[in-house]
């Protein structure tokens, strides 16, 4: 008897509009599952891509040549294959331009001459150009010697 008077207390006290409100599990419509964005590939053709899009947030590392065929850049695009991670490590985005026809918004700003490998700093400025492909361990060298590296090395990024 007194399971059925303590039975019918809580089907009156769970039926009654002052009991408080109780959200079962299954009567929450499930969470959308967020999809994490695949990061952007380290070599991306520079298209219509301008310098000041990467400005505060990337060093970006041009690869101009005249034609995709290039001996030099074909050598410079293996070279950056072999260790992404030390370029992604100091958030270098890699940007290639083979077609000096197209006149690309940065072919513009830089304006090479053939083969050409131009680093450009976080802050916009032209910090390295060189006319020959250059290893990854060379270019991080380079790299490390800027203030801006430098201070993000000692901020303890």
């Amino acid at each position: 008897m007194k399971h059925l008077y303590v039975t019918a207390l809580i089907a009156l006290f769970l039926t009654s509009p002052l009991a408080p409100t109780v959200a079962f599990a299954q009567d929450t419509p499930p969470e959308p599952e967020t999809v994490a964005e695949a990061p952007a590939p380290l070599i991306q053709e520079a298209g219509d891509t301008e310098l000041s899009d990467f400005k505060w947030a990337a060093r970006v590392l041009v690869v101009f040549a005249d034609s995709p065929l290039d001996p030099s850049f074909s050598d410079q695009i293996a070279l950056l294959e072999n260790r992404p991670d030390a370029l992604l490590e100091r958030d270098v985005v890699v940007l290639t331009d083979t077609d000096p026809d197209a006149r690309s918004p940065i072919r513009t700003a830089l304006r090479p001459r053939g083969f050409a490998l131009v680093i450009v700093d976080k802050d916009g400025r032209v910090m390295l150009r060189k006319p020959a492909p250059w290893n990854v361990r060379e270019i991080t060298r380079a790299i490390d010697k800027t203030p801006l590296r430098q201070q993000e090395l000692e901020s303890g990024r």
